[in-house]
């Protein structure tokens, strides 16, 4: 078996091969629907597949690691992806897509929540931020290559999610050269002061930590609304297929120049500072994108921007729900920020494509400032307050 230190590098390879599914689903299936007439709000709500999928799957997952460990979760959510992935091209029907959509959303968090947990429970303290970083840092990677394989369509429709499925199938099987850990080995004491039921740890975990959870809701709005809902709305001002297949990319792409740098700021400024100050900007560049984007060379500006920004959110949001909550609760913790991060997913498609519907002539940018600013606020208001504490 491997060593720790590869076996985080094999972790990795996995949530970036996540991510690339992930990011070429969105845009891919957003663009097939528009082009069969599908309109923006039924094509935003397909979106949500993926996300219903994951909030299926949230309640049930945290027992049965606890009982089969980290390593039997992966494996199983990772061969529900690409069995999933290698069955789009056998039918094109808008049901049997959303099913698997759903189907892929369910592996995607099997997949993320076990390499998730199990990262945050073999961090230590001081690099913990850090260690996250990096996951967020190649989730974004793959997110970013994802969207690349939209450019394929003009081959074949189908070539997409056979290299999808092959690369994600041989990833996949670099698991098995990993050994098994289950959460309870670090401390059976702990796990027994923490409430018995599950819905007890979430109710717990909730109140300590839902401020916490805020900046993973924030991210999966952003990344699914970009995906699934801004080639639509591209298209209908007057962009051109190739050029959003290259603008999309831009926030992922853009967030793997500072996902490593925030990371490492974070463990020595502390999370909810940098978090408040990441939000701000990252608003700041939507607004320029709101007011410039009828010009593709802005909007490419404007989306680097926002990813350099914005693109650790979701890993700053993970990093400092561990900072608060004790271990016993850190898979809870863990589910409970998937789930946030789906119900930002779900929302945001849906919201973006009803408001374009409502709205065609107001930007759909003012949706996502909308949102930032609202979490911003939620922050700002927590840190007037007494900080949180939870012990070990």
């Amino acid at each position: 078996m491997v060593s720790d230190r590869t076996r985080f590098k094999l972790l990795i390879g996995l949530v970036t091969i996540s991510g690339f599914s992930q990011g070429m689903l969105l845009p891919l299936l957003a663009l097939l629907l528009e082009q069969d007439g599908v309109p923006s709000s039924v094509n935003g709500l397909h979106a949500t597949g993926l996300y219903i999928g994951v909030l299926l799957a949230s309640p049930f997952m945290e027992k049965p690691m606890q009982k089969l460990g980290f390593k039997p979760m992966i494996l199983i959510g990772g061969l529900l992806v690409f069995i999933s992935l290698a069955f789009f091209p056998v039918w094109h029907a808008l049901w049997f897509w959303f099913i698997l959509r759903v189907t892929v959303g369910i592996g995607d968090h099997m997949l993320n929540f076990g390499t998730q947990t199990w990262i945050t429970y073999t961090s230590a303290p001081e690099k913990r931020g850090r260690n996250i970083a990096y996951y967020g840092l190649f989730f974004s990677l793959g997110f970013s290559i994802g969207p690349t394989m939209t450019r394929l369509l003009s081959v074949n429709e189908n070539l997409p999610f056979i290299i999808s499925a092959v690369l994600c199938f041989l990833v996949w099987t670099s698991l098995f050269f990993i050994r098994n850990e289950w959460p309870q080995q670090e401390g059976e004491d702990r796990i027994h002061a923490a409430p018995r039921s599950s819905l007890g740890r979430f109710i717990k975990t909730w109140k300590l930590a839902w401020v916490a959870l805020l900046p993973p809701f924030g991210y999966g709005f952003l990344e699914a609304t970009l995906n699934g809902i801004f080639p639509v709305y591209g298209l209908r001002i007057g962009h051109d297929v190739d050029v959003l297949s290259l603008i999309i990319p831009c926030f992922a792409a853009s967030s793997l120049i500072t996902q490593i740098p925030l990371g490492i700021l974070s463990d020595k400024i502390g999370r909810k500072k940098l978090l408040s100050l990441v939000l701000c900007f990252g608003s700041a560049s939507f607004l320029l994108a709101a007011l410039f984007e009828g010009s593709a060379a802005w909007l490419f500006i404007t989306f680097a921007l926002a990813g350099m920004f914005l693109g650790s959110i979701f890993s700053l949001g993970v990093s400092y729900m561990t900072d608060i909550l004790p271990k016993s609760l850190l898979p809870a913790g863990n589910i409970m920020c998937g789930i946030a991060f789906s119900i930002g997913s779900i929302s945001g498609p849906y919201l973006g494509g009803v408001f374009i519907d409502l709205f065609p002539a107001v930007s759909f940018f003012y949706v996502i400032v909308a949102m930032l600013v609202v979490i911003l606020g939620a922050l700002l208001l927590q840190q007037s307050k007494q900080p949180i504490r939870a012990t070990e």
